[in-house]
C-alpha cells in the first residue's frame, strides 16, 4: 500500500514564495511520481480556484492521473466532462520541488488561498491541502460545527464500511 499524506503543520511562506513541503509529504510525492529518481525532484498538480474553499489542493501525478480516468468517464463534449475538466485541469498548474523540498506559490496561487507569510499544510490522504492560518481556523470551526450537528466519525465509517464491494468488512 502506497503513503499517505498524514498530519498538519505551519511552514513560513518567503518573500519570493517559497515554502518548504512536509518532509514526510515529500516521500509520498516521490512515490506518486512515476518519472521521479534517486536525486531529483518530485512532481505534483496544485489545483487552485475551488469557489467553495480558500485552500490549495495538491496531488501526487499518479493521484491526479486516477482523477483524469474519472473525468474521462464522462461522454466526450458532455457538459459534465467540460465542468470537471475546467475546474481540475484548467484550474491547476503543475509544480516540482527544488532540491531542498519547497515549491513556489505563485502570487495568484497564494493570491487563491490567501496565502500570507504562513501556509498550513494538511494531510488528506490522498492530497494534501494548503491553507492560511486563518483560513485553516475558519475551516476547523465550520467542521467542528458540522460534527456537532452530524453523524459521528464511526458513523461515517460504518457507512464507508457497506459501501465496498461485498459490504460489511
Amino acid at each position: 500500500m502506497a503513503r499517505r499524506f498524514r498530519g498538519e503543520s505551519v511552514h513560513k511562506v518567503d518573500a519570493k514564495g517559497r515554502v518548504s513541503i512536509p518532509a514526510p509529504f515529500r516521500r509520498v510525492l516521490e512515490e506518486g511520481d512515476p518519472d521521479w529518481v534517486a536525486g531529483a525532484a518530485a512532481n505534483l498538480v496544485v489545483l487552485f480556484g475551488r469557489t467553495d474553499k480558500a485552500r490549495l489542493e495538491c496531488f501526487t501525478l499518479r493521484a491526479i492521473e486516477a482523477i483524469d480516468d474519472l473525468i474521462e468517464t464522462y461522454a466526450p463534449l458532455s457538459d459534465e466532462r467540460e465542468d470537471l475538466t475546467e475546474i481540475l485541469n484548467a484550474q491547476s498548474v503543475y509544480a516540482a520541488l527544488d532540491e531542498t523540498g519547497r515549491i513556489v506559490l505563485s502570487q495568484r496561487l497564494r493570491d487563491e488561498a490567501r496565502i500570507g507569510d504562513e501556509a498550513v499544510f494538511l494531510g488528506m490522504g490522498d492530497s494534501f491541502h494548503i491553507w492560511s492560518p486563518e483560513g485553516y481556523a475558519a475551516h476547523v470551526a465550520e467542521r467542528a460545527r458540522r460534527r456537532a450537528e452530524g453523524p459521528d466519525v464511526s458513523t461515517l465509517l460504518g457507512r464507508a464500511r457497506a459501501q465496498r464491494p461485498g459490504g460489511e468488512a
